[in-house]
């Protein structure tokens, strides 16, 4: 049986990674670890019996050791508490769920512990791929995309190994606002931004998804992936989510992933990896579909992917600073304290304003991300 550990279990990639430990029946769950949703929590412990958990939030953790004073398990809390789930001796792989680049301290330790990573935290490679990916090689470890495009990449590269990759297409739904120009996204609502057309996700996600900013975290985070320059990553607008990315090989063939939009898809995938089960759920029918249709991004209007861009081409810092004022921008809008389009007016500003450095270690990032969020509370 199959031991895992998952941080983030009260997301929607945790909550997904649950029903199909539930559905297959043969993965056992040993370690879980939220922010604060302990109400969940509790329901996910008594179902899923695991032996330690941690919950973030210091406070939370002792209600919920109340709640549960009739089970027998360990409680741990911050980021201590994040770094033992991600180490426990008994898992084999650590599905790293939770949002924001909270995740990169428990992942590189979990590598370290030679655990194989289920990724579904894009922040650790786009602020930090230049220590994770050398540091996985050396471990042995294996970096397993849960990301559904990542995923589509990873599959389509299955078998192909001594290949040259020509160009990897990165697939985008397009959000809600595609076709969109800006004057039409001035009065922008959060409730209009978190009607995505296809995906179920969180809503930090969400929003990211309506700017195209998630797709350029995603071009950085294929970069490292899957090592590739940036001009080998084409972004392409795929409305009906079904192609969820490909591979265009130096003879001119693309191989890509096609399904349905499912994220328990990927994220079993990478669970039973190069294995493939059975899953519950809807198939895709190409004779329903009928078509399929493709648009290049819209960079004016949506210039948080050509922001994404000029990030990852001067490297550095400038992905942390880019995805810290993301992480600060969307949580301001989500408060209601600024409106839709400053959300890129704030990564820009801080993208022009913040020190850059040029090979930024581990604390030099986390500084990075301190610092950008300073220089946002001082303006916004």
């Amino acid at each position: 049986m199959k031991k895992i550990a998952i941080l983030g279990s009260t997301g929607s990639i945790g909550k997904q990674t649950l029903e199909v430990v539930a559905e297959q029946g043969d993965i056992k769950v040993v370690g879980l670890a939220c922010k604060g949703n302990i109400k969940l929590l509790e329901e996910q412990i008594r179902k899923f019996k695991p032996r330690k958990v941690c919950v973030y939030d210091e406070n939370k953790a002792k209600d919920l050791k109340i709640a549960i004073s009739d089970l027998e398990v360990e409680i741990v809390t911050g980021m201590d508490g994040l770094i033992e789930i991600a180490t426990m001796e008994e898992s084999e792989i650590v599905v790293t769920a939770v949002v924001g680049m909270l995740g990169i301290r428990p992942t590189i330790h979990a590598i370290k512990a030679h655990k194989d990573i289920a990724l579904a935290n894009k922040e650790t490679l786009v602020t930090a791929g230049h220590i994770i990916m050398p540091l996985s090689r050396e471990m042995g470890v294996k970096i397993l995309p849960v990301d559904s495009e990542h995923s589509a990449i990873f599959q389509s590269l299955n078998g192909e190994h001594f290949n040259k990759i020509n160009k990897i297409l990165l697939t985008a739904s397009g959000g809600p606002f595609r076709g969109k120009k800006l004057d039409e996204l001035r009065e922008i609502k959060i409730e209009d931004a978190l009607n995505h057309p296809n995906w179920s996700m969180g809503k930090k996600v969400t929003i990211d998804s309506s700017t195209l900013v998630n797709k350029g975290l995603e071009v950085m985070e294929a970069k490292w992936l899957f090592g590739v320059d940036l001009d080998q990553i084409q972004v392409v607008v795929h409305p009906q989510s079904v192609i969820h990315s490909a591979v265009e090989y130096d003879d001119g063939a693309v191989i890509a992933q096609l399904g349905t939009p499912d994220m328990r898809l990927p994220i079993q995938y990478a669970l039973y990896y190069p294995l493939r089960r059975n899953l519950s759920g809807k198939r895709l029918d190409l004779f329903e579909l009928q078509s399929l249709t493709f648009e290049k991004p819209d960079l004016s209007t949506f210039k948080g992917l050509d922001l994404a861009y000029q990030a990852a081409r001067k490297g550095g810092n400038m992905p942390t600073v880019f995805n810290a004022a993301n992480e600060k921008a969307v949580a301001l809008f989500l408060d209601k304290k600024i409106k839709y389009l400053e959300i890129i007016d704030i990564i820009q500003s801080s993208m022009e304003n913040c020190k850059f450095i040029e090979k930024p270690d581990l604390e030099q990032i986390l500084q990075t991300e301190k610092e950008t969020y300073e220089f946002i509370g001082e303006r916004w």
